[in-house]
């Protein structure tokens, strides 16, 4: 049987399909994959296909708006290997196309609580686990400022300025943090803001995942 014991330890908050899920894959064959997402049955399918792949993972069904639960989370990681080695942030809310002047206050509310309130948390709860010498990962989407993206484009728009600023905050002290731009994907989320779009010019998410991991691991 493998060893694992001595494996670094990589989080991955929105981990139960798309990039997150591709990443998840592609880092289990050299880290111990902690996942997290609200879908349990996706969470599930992920680990089998990690444990076929002859990875392992520790799955975390939580929704990282619910403070409780990332505080819990945090402890266990802890608890469990006294640090992380790397955190991959791929967990978004992505609400519905409105005009800017029409956004449902539900949705911005949603939208506002996970694309900002809940990374800045876990920014906080993280940061004392990665230590100086983790990685920080997040993923760059630029909607910000075009039409009928209000919801979507300006939340993401404010985590990506707040892991910059963190980023800029972490040059010497680290840990390090990467932004990264990944291609455009046939992901369910992009398939929500562009329905009966040709996808055969997207990039496959299994590739792109390998194309972006020695990015992901700062080689």
């Amino acid at each position: 049987m493998t060893d694992h014991s001595e494996r670094p330890v990589a989080l991955v908050t929105g981990a139960s399909r798309g990039l997150g899920a591709a990443i998840a894959e592609a880092l289990a064959p050299t880290h111990h994959v902690v996942a997290v997402a609200k879908t349990v049955g996706a969470l599930e399918e992920l680990d089998d296909r990690i444990k076929a792949a002859g990875g392992q993972a520790t799955l975390a069904p939580m929704d990282i708006t619910v403070e409780a639960a990332m505080q819990q989370l945090c402890r266990s990681i802890f608890d469990r290997w006294g640090k992380l080695d790397l955190w991959v942030h791929a967990a978004v809310h992505a609400g519905p196309l409105a005009p800017a002047g029409q956004l449902a206050p539900k949705d911005l509310t949603k939208s506002i609580a996970t694309n900002i309130e809940a990374t800045a948390r876990l920014m906080g709860y993280i940061a004392p686990l990665l230590g100086t010498e983790g990685r920080a990962v997040f993923f760059d989407d630029p909607r910000g400022g075009e039409k009928f993206f209000g919801h979507y484009g300006a939340t993401k728009a404010a985590q990506i300025a707040l892991a910059r600023s963190w980023q800029a905050e972490t040059v010497k002290t680290g840990p390090q943090v990467a932004i990264l731009s990944p291609a455009p994907m046939p992901t369910a989320t992009r398939a929500r803001f562009y329905p009966g779009e040709d996808r055969s010019g997207l990039a496959d998410i299994r590739a792109e995942a390998a194309r972006l991991l020695p990015e992901v691991l700062g080689q």
